[in-house]
């Protein structure tokens, strides 16, 4: 709760420092109260065993460490955000501001214990990316990106609502430990109101984390916003929505689960097939992360298929693996599109002899995303294979090995015009903040990949 409420004030006090024109002061305000906001939450490690402010919030090690990981990934996105939003507006503050209000409402939604509390975070969070994807107002695709996701985005609250309004029909509590008691007591007269509401809370919050059949909105979402702004929503965003998925459906949902399986099967093969086969088309970096993120929410459903106590841990790796690996590909991106000006495939050639530090962080990315050993990407995947295979699901597994392949081909394409195709461009400039970020999530991703230990027992 420490953490929340840290975030809350720190965005307050940034608005107060765009008043007063401090625009030096911005970051590194945002850095010490991010690093501070850090540190509260992991001090409440094992503090909190029962919900608290009459059952609305949960506390518990699942919420800190998933609350730690979606700070630790925003303050590397801060990181990369010098002099980035003073090239869009003079009005800096409200950018940065905007950001941590997303963020307090991610903390709400990976600690939530009532369905209120996921409504409420989830809202905070959405209308805050909202005014994100279309910060460069004079950009037809920036705008283009904010029409078409608060329109989606509208589109799916109306789900989750209904989905949370036929819950309390059903059950008469909002409290996801009651709703639970109402399934457990009642396993033979569970009201097919309740079913509905279960289906309507899928649809609404797969459309949240950008999953086959209700994903298209993200390619030209992640398309239009700013760089900075896609590495957010495909990172710490994605990391919360599918935190608050899994809290739902594996603490409250699970007594269940014949029911809602066979629908995370499906979902999970289209977005393994939708996401991989449509990267190997597009001719842009940008665009091919976008749908590549689509792949990766088909991998990360396997936790939701086979659930137990090892679901969380598995999401947890996973979402790790996958953030530090986009940060440093969206940090790239950054540095292509500001000295190049385009972030076609044609752009990275022969990167390797101009920049070789960057090749080579960008190479340890596009390995770990790929699911190369020694990886922590490689770690993900073998995790959620075998949540997969603990289920039975051998024809799934399958499936996902063989779009793995595929997604090694799109992938390599970025690697081999580094290293194997001519380019006649300048030396490639990188500030120090950005080797900075680039060099330790390099180093965690290779970590992680050789001692996935080090985070797999936590939760």
């Amino acid at each position: 709760m420490s953490a929340l409420i840290t975030i809350s004030l720190l965005a307050i006090l940034v608005l107060y420092l765009g008043l007063f024109k401090a625009k030096q002061a911005l970051l590194p305000v945002t850095m010490i109260g991010l690093i501070a906001a850090l540190v509260l939450a992991i001090s409440q490690w094992n503090s909190y065993a029962e919900p608290i402010y009459s059952g609305m919030m949960l506390f518990d090690n699942y919420a800190v460490a998933f609350s730690a990981i979606t700070i630790i990934s925003t303050i590397l996105i801060f990181l990369l955000s010098k002099d980035y939003f003073e090239r869009i507006s003079e009005n800096v503050a409200e950018y940065y501001a905007v950001i941590l209000f997303a963020l307090a409402g991610i903390i709400v939604m990976v600690s939530y214990h009532n369905l209120t509390m996921l409504f409420i975070g989830i809202e905070i969070m959405s209308v805050s990316l909202y005014i994100l994807a279309g910060i460069k107002k004079k950009d037809f695709a920036s705008n283009e990106a904010a029409l078409k996701y608060f329109l989606m985005g509208a589109f799916s609250t109306g789900f989750l609502l209904f989905g949370i309004a036929l819950l309390y029909g059903a059950t008469g509590s909002f409290d996801l430990e009651l709703m639970r008691s109402y399934i457990i007591q009642n396993p033979q007269d569970v009201s097919p109101i309740f079913y509905a509401g279960v289906l309507l809370m899928i649809i609404g919050l797969s459309f949240k984390v950008g999953a086959a059949p209700f994903h298209f909105w993200a390619p030209d979402v992640y398309e239009g916003s700013p760089a900075l702004i896609t590495a957010f929503m495909s990172t710490v965003v994605k990391t919360a929505g599918f935190a608050a998925f899994l809290r739902l459906f594996m603490f409250c949902f699970s007594p269940v689960q014949s029911f809602w399986i066979p629908i995370f099967v499906t979902f999970a093969a289209l977005s393994l097939l939708v996401g991989n086969v449509t990267a190997v088309y597009q001719q842009h970096f940008k665009r091919m992360l976008a749908y590549s993120s689509i792949s990766h929410v088909g991998y990360m459903l396997f936790a939701m298929i086979s659930l137990n106590s090892e679901s969380d841990s598995s999401v947890f790796v996973y979402a790790a693996a996958y953030s530090v690996a986009s940060i440093i590909a969206f940090a790239v991106l950054i540095v292509l599109q500001r000295q190049v000006g385009n972030d076609s495939f044609d752009s990275f050639n022969g990167i390797s002899r101009k920049n070789p530090f960057l090749a080579f962080t960008l190479t340890i990315a596009m390995l770990s995303l790929a699911g190369i050993p020694l990886t922590a990407g490689f770690i993900g995947k073998l995790m959620m294979f075998n949540r997969a295979l603990a289920g039975y699901h051998i024809y799934l597994v399958i499936f996902a090995v063989l779009n793995a392949l595929v997604g090694i081909f799109y992938y390599f394409k970025v690697i081999i015009a580094m290293y194997f195709r001519p380019s006649e461009r300048n030396e490639l400039v990188v500030s120090p903040l950005f080797k900075f970020v680039l060099g330790i999530s390099a180093i965690v991703t290779v970590i992680l990949g050789v001692y996935p230990d080090l985070i797999s027992r936590l939760i």
